[in-house]
C-alpha cells in the first residue's frame, strides 16, 4: 500500500493573474501558502483475476468497474487513462475539508492522484514537473479554465510568491519568514466556512472571458503581491497586510458578478465591523471560506458576529505532495522537497501608489 498526502492552499494576493489568458500577455504573480489541511490517496494492488472488476475506486461513493470507460468520476477516469493505469489497482480518497470551497481542492486532487500513481508505477517526478503535468492535465485534458497557482502550491508546498512570466517557466520564490513572524501572521488570521460550495470552473471561465475589460484591476491586483511581500518580509507591523487583503478583495469583487452576493457582502461587513482590518473569500470567491486578518483581541467579537458560520483553523507553510507510507515490495526513491529559489531573494517592483477605479 502507498499513502500520499497533498495539501490544500490559501491564496492571499494576486488571484486572477495566474490565468494564462492574462499572464501570457501581462505577466502575473500570486502570494500564498500551502496549509495543514490535506487530501489523502491510498493505492494498493488488486488481483483482478479473483474479482469481477479490474479497478476499485472509493471516494464519497464506491466504483467497481471492469473497464476504465465505466468510471463515472471524470477526474479519476481521465487521470487513470492519462497515466496508463487501466487495471489491477484499488484507490481511495479521503479529504479533511470539502471540495469547491476556495482552497484548491480540485488541483490537490489532480496532483495527489498523479503523484500516487507515479509512485505506484515507480516513476520519480520532481515537484515542479508534477505541477506542470497537473496544469497540462487540467487545462488540456479536462479543458478547465482554472488558474495555475493551485497545482504549484499542491505539488511544491511552502509559503511562496509564484511568478508567472509572459514567456518561460514560472518561478517559485520561497517567502522567508522567521518562525516567530509566521506565528504572528497565523495569530492574526481567522477563517470561517460559509457552507456555500461552488464550482470554481464556472467563475473562472466567466472571468477569463472578461479579462480584456478588467486589465486595470488585474494589474492593480498583481502590484499588491509586491506590496504584500514587502510587509511580510519586513520587520514592521503586519497590519498593512490586512489592508492589502481588503483592497484586493474589493478589486476581486469587480471582476465578475458571481464573486460575491448580498449575503457574502453582509458576512464580510460583519467581520470588518467587529474589528477585522481586512479579509477575503478564498479562491475565486462565490462562497467557500471567508478569511479575516484581525488583531487577536478582536477575534472573540468576530466569532460572535459570525456565530452561524463554522470556524476552521489553519497552520501555514505546509509541505507539498508526498508519500507518507509505502510498504510495497520494492523501495521507491522519493523526490526531494523542491527548493525553487533561495529564501529572500525575490526583488519586488518599485512601490507604486494604487488607485482603485
Amino acid at each position: 500500500m502507498i499513502i500520499n498526502q497533498t495539501p490544500l492552499r490559501i491564496s492571499f494576493l494576486g488571484d486572477g493573474t495566474d490565468h494564462p489568458e492574462y499572464f501570457g500577455s501581462h505577466g502575473g504573480a500570486v502570494l500564498g501558502t500551502a496549509v495543514d489541511k490535506s487530501c489523502y490517496f491510498t493505492i494498493s494492488p488488486l488481483l483482478s483475476r479473483m474479482f469481477e472488476h479490474r479497478l476499485r475506486l472509493a471516494y464519497r461513493k464506491v466504483e467497481c468497474v471492469s473497464h476504465i470507460n465505466e468510471i463515472e468520476h471524470t477526474q479519476f477516469r481521465e487521470c487513470l487513462r492519462w497515466t496508463g493505469l487501466t487495471r489491477d489497482a484499488e484507490i481511495t480518497l479521503t479529504a479533511e475539508l470539502p471540495a469547491m470551497t476556495g482552497l484548491g481542492a480540485s488541483s490537490a486532487f489532480t496532483v495527489g492522484l498523479l503523484n500516487t500513481i507515479y509512485t505506484h508505477q515507480r516513476r520519480t517526478v520532481p515537484p515542479l514537473e508534477l505541477a506542470n503535468l497537473a496544469i497540462e492535465f487540467e487545462r488540456d485534458v479536462l479543458k478547465e479554465s482554472v488558474g495555475c497557482q493551485d497545482p504549484v502550491f499542491a505539488a511544491v508546498g511552502g509559503f511562496n510568491l509564484i511568478e508567472f512570466p509572459m514567456r518561460g517557466p514560472f518561478v517559485v520564490n520561497r517567502v522567508a519568514l522567521a518562525p516567530a513572524r509566521l506565528r504572528e501572521l497565523e495569530s492574526h488570521l481567522i477563517c470561517f466556512y460559509t457552507g456555500i460550495r461552488r464550482r470554481v470552473e464556472d467563475l473562472a471561465r466567466a472571468q477569463t472571458r472578461r479579462i480584456a475589460l478588467k486589465l486595470d484591476r488585474l494589474r492593480q491586483m498583481r502590484a499588491l503581491v509586491d506590496d504584500g511581500y514587502r510587509v511580510l518580509s519586513g520587520t514592521g507591523s503586519l497590519m498593512p497586510f490586512g489592508e492589502l487583503l481588503d483592497r484586493s478583495w474589493q478589486l476581486n469583487r469587480e471582476l465578475e458578478s458571481g464573486v460575491s452576493s448580498s449575503q457574502l457582502d453582509r458576512w464580510y461587513r460583519d467581520g470588518i465591523d467587529a474589528g477585522a482590518v481586512g479579509g477575503k473569500y478564498l479562491g475565486a470567491g462565490g462562497g467557500g471560506f471567508l478569511m479575516f486578518f484581525a488583531p487577536t483581541e478582536t477575534h472573540g467579537f468576530i466569532r460572535a458576529a459570525l456565530a452561524n458560520l463554522t470556524e476552521v483553523s489553519f497552520a501555514l507553510d505546509a509541505q507539498g505532495s508526498r508519500v507518507i507510507f509505502d510498504n510495497s515490495r520494492e523501495q521507491v526513491q522519493l523526490a526531494p522537497l523542491a527548493q525553487p529559489a533561495q529564501p529572500g531573494t525575490y526583488a519586488p517592483r518599485s512601490p507604486k501608489k494604487l488607485e482603485v477605479a
